[in-house]
């Protein structure tokens, strides 16, 4: 099975994680595919990362900028209703789930506190890194500088043309410096607008790593619901 991995967070032991593709088959049970098949996909997943697939806590995405704290009720069959889990308990895999938004890992090894967080525009618009910075800091007593975040594979700008009204609300929100006018059309860059909250939220350059990899030009290694409408999902997976 191949993975995709950090080199910031590879320097961490303590840590398990990944970016799964489409080798991995798909992990959502929102997408039309069998129920029995996407169990199957977790438990072969897991048997990789070395963890208990009933332990991993998933979400319903909603493209919100919900945070939830991890509580011993969560496991893989409450998934919780929101866009960031948070948590500094050990053996719980905390996972994201994909097809163009753009899978975060963040990790405060001062503190082992991690999170697994889903932003695409809602996300990214709604600035859910502001609400999971603070929850590094208020709930975890976590300071900025300690973090570090690690973007997986999403869609790049030239493949996430935009209409006029998205471009009047990034304007009005004042995250034009991430849209792109050619021909008459708009592209959104949500990377760079996940850099330059990070960047806000106290968090260094230096803890930041971004994948160059878009799903979108390479789907054939990632799924992209922009590329291919009825698709599955790939994700990000991290533990202490």
């Amino acid at each position: 099975m191949k993975f995709y991995q950090s080199k910031l967070l590879n320097n961490y032991p303590e840590l398990t994680h990944a970016f799964t593709c489409k080798e991995s088959n798909n992990l959502a049970f929102h997408v039309n595919d069998i129920k029995k098949n996407v169990i199957q996909n977790h438990i072969q997943l897991a048997k990789e990362l070395k963890y208990d697939y009933r332990t991993l806590v998933h979400m319903k995405q909603i493209h919100s900028n919900i945070v939830k704290i991890v509580d011993k009720n969560d496991n893989f069959d409450n998934p919780l209703t929101c866009d960031a889990v948070i948590t500094n308990k050990k053996h719980i895999p905390l996972m994201v789930m994909v097809a163009d938004c753009s899978p975060l890992l963040f990790f405060d090894p001062v503190q082992n506190v991690i999170a697994a967080v889903h932003a695409g525009k809602a996300g990214a618009f709604g600035n859910i890194i502001q609400n999971v910075i603070k929850s590094f800091t208020n709930d975890f007593y976590s300071v900025p500088k300690d973090i570090i975040v690690s973007i997986g594979p999403a869609i790049c700008q030239n493949c996430y043309e935009v209409d006029d009204e998205i471009y009047q609300e990034a304007k009005e929100l004042k995250l034009d410096y991430a849209v792109e006018k050619k021909d008459e059309k708009f592209y959104l860059d949500i990377k760079a607008i996940l850099r330059e909250q990070l960047h806000v939220m106290g968090i260094e350059e230096k803890n930041i790593e971004i994948s160059s990899l878009c799903n979108c030009c390479h789907a054939d290694t990632f799924y992209s619901y922009r590329k291919n409408n009825n698709t599955g999902r790939f994700a990000g997976v991290i533990m202490l």
